[in-house]
């Protein structure tokens, strides 16, 4: 068992950030990087330990709760975690796979998690009051964690990443699935637009934008997922208007430019759907790239930059910084 303090200094922080330059159209129009967070670790990687690092803070907890799939990046990495750290911890996963142990189930047993299989109308519940209010009885010293470690401390994790990035950069491109690595970068471009003097802002157009990659069906559920963690003025429906006063009894009213939004033509027919084509895709690009991706989470992302900038989809000369997130043992 490991103090929090000695298992932090396990993590590679600050991740990497590195120019990118594949032999891609339209890749020589823009300058390309890569926020490198499947470097931090080779097990807790990317926006699992983001999200989680702001739960997991002095005194620690006591014993945990978390819900997941059979494959989930986040349940594998908080099960890592807690194993390392001697916090006991209990997995509610969707579905029986107690006579077919996925990879990630098998870690989570070679790490003591003790895992309780539920049915998928069990799960749905996993967000309502009354039912996080029985397992919080049942165990009163738990802290429960959200699917995917999806909650409002996640964005402090987000945050803390976004201040590893000395780059003045235009568009930050991630992908999406439970929300909260998208809004977390969402609340951190806005704090950062807010520190740069107007003259450089602009009137109406931000100075940098997030865009995120939906890695599922779910045209205007993930955008309800990521505007939860968000303040009115900068959800989808809101965009409100800029008022700039040109002098005492002059004043002009325009609407705004949105901040971010989410592209939902690559999730590939839904969430871990992986086509021949996609996984073509990310076994040529682990063959000839200096990291690899996974068809799940980052082969979408990296698939849709690709497409986007045959598209001229960014502007010529734009600074674009993609988010790795890591989760490569859910290619098992």
């Amino acid at each position: 068992m490991l103090s929090l303090n000695a298992f932090k200094t396990s993590l590679n922080l600050p991740s990497p950030l590195i120019s990118f330059s594949p032999d891609w159209e339209g890749a020589e129009k823009v300058s390309l990087y890569v926020k490198r967070d499947d470097a931090i670790h080779p097990i807790i990687s990317g926006n699992k330990w983001r999200k989680l690092s702001h739960s997991l803070t002095h005194p620690l907890p006591k014993t945990i709760i978390s819900f997941g799939g059979g494959f989930s990046n986040h349940l594998h990495a908080l099960g890592f975690i807690c194993f390392k750290l001697g916090i006991p911890l209990t997995a509610i996963i969707r579905g029986n796979y107690s006579a077919n142990p996925s990879p990630m189930i098998e870690d989570l047993i070679q790490w003591e998690t003790t895992i309780e299989y539920v049915d998928r109308k069990t799960y749905q519940r996993r967000n309502e009051y009354e039912y996080l209010n029985k397992l919080q009885t049942k165990y009163p010293d738990a802290l429960i964690i959200p699917e995917g470690g999806s909650q409002a401390r996640a964005l402090s994790g987000l945050q803390d990443m976004m201040d590893e990035i000395d780059l003045e950069f235009d568009v930050m491109v991630a992908p999406v699935a439970s929300g909260a690595t998208l809004a977390g970068i969402i609340a951190a471009l806005d704090k950062l637009d807010k520190h740069i003097p107007k003259a450089r802002q602009g009137i109406l157009t931000p100075v940098r934008k997030a865009i995120g990659i939906g890695v599922l069906k779910g045209e205007g559920y993930l955008e309800e997922l990521v505007e939860q963690f968000l303040p009115d003025s900068l959800k989808t429906e809101s965009v409100g208007e800029i008022e700039t006063k040109q002098n005492a009894s002059k004043t002009l009213t325009q609407p705004a430019q949105q901040i971010w939004h989410i592209v939902h033509n690559y999730h590939w027919g839904g969430y871990a759907k992986a086509p021949s084509e996609l996984v073509a895709f990310c076994d040529d690009f682990n063959k000839t790239m200096p990291f690899e991706i996974e068809p799940v989470y980052s082969g979408k992302a990296f698939w849709a930059v690709k497409d986007m900038l045959a598209q001229g989809k960014f502007k010529n000369g734009a600074r674009i910084v993609i988010l790795h997130t890591g989760g490569l043992q859910g290619a098992r």
